[in-house]
């Protein structure tokens, strides 16, 4: 009788242990799924603000191509440059100045700034610095068609610099402004006539911001 007493208590110590063992087991494997369950829902997350940064990306892709539809030619050029050597924080463009033959009477092969530019040019530079803004300016130079290709190059940047160099005598810092010549390329009216000429003589302040 004591024996199947004993064997009877045996037994239920061994299903109690079973149970409290399935207990435990039960807890532990809820606690691992919960652990991954969280770290699915992180990943999850990770995924959704993926989307969310390419979306954003995509949109500004779009308002940059958008921007860029707007403009003529060369501020499109001069935008693409300055955003790829990462001068821009915005990459936007504000204004520009041209500087023709009639403001800055550039003679035929000549790149001396007259009285009439300097003012005009002392005018830009009081703007810029009165808008407080961190901008970015491209100075274009540009030729009539006369004379060889590659001396209307050189003259074109010689213009350009003529600009930067006031410009900073302005106090316009030299490392807000770059320079690019043109030559003869993209005339803005006929080169056969002497007032076309002159109207493609001429320098275009491109400033970006």
């Amino acid at each position: 009788m004591k024996m199947k007493s004993g064997l009877t208590i045996a037994a239920a110590v061994l299903l109690g242990g079973i149970w409290l063992g399935g207990c435990a087991t039960t807890k532990y494997v809820d606690k691992q799924v919960a652990t991954v369950q969280g770290d699915v829902n992180g990943v999850k997350g990770d995924v959704a603000g993926l989307h969310g940064d390419l979306n954003g990306v995509h949109g500004q892709l779009k308002d940059h191509d958008a921007r860029l539809a707007g403009l003529d030619q060369s501020t499109r050029e001069a935008l693409q440059r300055a955003d790829a050597a990462g001068r821009l924080a915005q990459g936007k463009f504000a204004y520009s100045l041209v500087l023709n033959d009639e403001a800055a009477k550039f003679k035929s092969g000549g790149a001396t700034l007259t009285p009439d530019a300097e003012a005009k040019l002392a005018d830009f530079a009081a703007k810029l610095k009165a808008d407080n803004k961190n901008v970015y300016v491209e100075i274009q130079g540009y030729t009539d068609s006369r004379g060889a290709a590659a001396a209307n190059y050189r003259l074109g940047g010689d213009r350009a610099e003529a600009v930067r160099r006031f410009l900073s005598k302005q106090g316009i810092a030299l490392n807000r402004m770059s320079t690019i010549s043109y030559g003869q390329d993209d005339p803005v009216a006929s080169n056969k006539t002497r007032k076309g000429r002159a109207q493609n003589r001429r320098v275009v302040l491109i400033v970006l911001q």
